[in-house]
């Protein structure tokens, strides 16, 4: 049995079913993607939950391939926009134009940062001479030994692009392991070989869609799992109005969620999550025209104050329907979800004016999602761990209680927090159920003749 539709559920059922194993997945949501959610907006589908794929995201790709999916690059050709504090500039290239000396500070805890990184166990992040030190630290300990203040706004606005959360909210150590698991921070950021090189042409969710298909009815929608026993005998998850059993059950929906999950027994140490799931508010504005493009300007912006944190160009294939996609991150996301959708759009087209010009008050349509106010999610891209999080619950992430096991992007090794670590995680998950089925079906020494 495996509890949530997202890609780290599907691809677990997936591999067991391939194994031989009899599965049901049960999705609370009239949908299955979980993170993942791909709509029409204007003359094209976009997605508003998670879009990217990075060229080595290999689980990802093979999906692709596997159902006949076609992707496109991501636009990112012009002069981009950095909007610090009040002063605007542009600049080309990953890093945005800032003066010498702060830049020199800047690449100097870059440098840092992937020293540090690189000394971190994918594995086993809580482990080394290193680990408790880290882990009692936040990122903005970090910041305080950076003398340039512009210099620490550029971190702040990158933990806010890449976790949604602001640098005093997250530990050091998980920072490190998250960045090293992508390959480096400045991989997370980067468009041309990083996590938003490429784009799917009809949208992301396609490939929970693809999976979906694949285990037919094996997958019940609109079935929250409210209570999950576990024993010795099996597991029986119960909903609203069933019960399922099954000899294993895989978990694999947020953090936030499986500590809203009733156990009996309960879980041997608490799992409650150590941290806050990153606060996004995604939001696409149609154009009739590419202005940007004709401007020389890519569409990216970084906004180191307001409510918008970084935009990209998020038109269709071939340019196909214009559009901005903006996100709203951390505190932000935070105080602009309590006002309305109205107030909204208008401070993320304000934000586009002052940084692009004045056809950014032009859109000809807004789409947006709020994921902090998703039940199903808790917020989004995903959970960062607090300063102290990693010693704490990192040795149980991923460790199987029994005849449960755990899944999704946060239990991953590889892009943990990005599509192709939920695939991993959901392999992982289903290859610990197939050894240990494999193990009890193996004859015994005294069984043998």
């Amino acid at each position: 049995m495996v509890v949530g539709a997202g890609l780290a559920g599907l691809m677990a059922a997936r591999a067991l079913v391939d194994g031989g194993a009899d599965v049901i997945v049960l999705e609370a949501q009239d949908r299955v993607g979980g993170r993942l959610l791909s709509e029409q907006v204007g003359d094209a589908i976009m997605d508003l939950g998670g879009q990217w794929l990075a060229p080595d995201q290999r689980r990802a790709w093979r999906l692709v391939h596997d159902f006949g999916l076609t992707t496109f690059p991501t636009y990112h050709e012009g002069a981009k926009v950095l909007q610090l504090g009040r002063k605007r500039s542009q600049y080309r290239g990953v890093i945005p134009r800032v003066n010498p000396l702060a830049l020199a500070q800047l690449q100097l805890a870059l440098l840092r940062i992937d020293w540090l990184r690189k000394r971190i166990s994918l594995e086993a992040p809580w482990t080394g001479a290193r680990a408790a030190r880290l882990d009692a630290r936040s990122v903005a300990d970090l910041q305080r030994t950076i003398p340039s203040k512009a210099a620490r706004a550029l971190v702040d606005v990158s933990v806010r692009a890449v976790f949604g959360v602001e640098t005093h909210e997250l530990s050091l150590l998980h920072f490190l392991f998250y960045a090293h698991a992508g390959g480096g921070l400045m991989r997370l950021l980067e468009v041309e070989g990083g996590a938003q090189h490429t784009r799917l042409v009809g949208g992301a969710q396609q490939l929970a869609a693809g999976l979906a298909r694949e285990l037919g009815d094996r997958v019940r929608l609109s079935t929250p799992v409210r209570r999950i026993d576990h024993g010795d005998d099996g597991v029986v998850a119960h909903t609203d109005d069933a019960r399922f059993a099954a000899d294993r059950c895989v978990i694999a929906v947020p953090p936030a969620l499986v500590a809203e999950l009733a156990f009996d027994p309960p879980l041997p140490q608490t799992r409650a999550p150590l941290g806050t799931t990153g606060r996004t508010i995604k939001c696409i504005l149609t154009y009739e025209r590419a202005h940007w493009r004709e401007a020389g300007q890519s569409g990216e912006l970084v906004a180191t104050d307001g409510p918008v944190c970084f935009t990209y160009d998020n038109s269709g294939p071939r340019g196909g329907q214009p559009a901005i996609v903006a996100f709203l991150e951390g505190d932000a996301a935070r105080a602009w979800s309590r006002t309305s959708t109205r107030a909204r759009r208008r401070a993320v087209e304000d934000e586009l004016v002052r940084g692009f010009g004045s056809w950014a008050r032009a859109s000809t349509g807004y789409v947006e999602k709020d994921w902090t106010v998703d039940p199903w999610a808790r917020g989004c891209p995903v959970h960062a761990l607090a300063p102290g999080g990693v010693l704490a619950l990192g040795p149980l992430v991923r460790a199987p209680v029994g005849r449960l096991h755990f899944a999704g992007t946060e239990t991953a090794t590889e892009w943990c927090g990005y599509m192709e670590g939920a695939l991993e995680s959901g392999e992982r998950a289903a290859a610990e159920i197939l050894a240990t089925q494999a193990a009890s079906a193996a004859p015994r020494s005294e069984d043998v003749p």
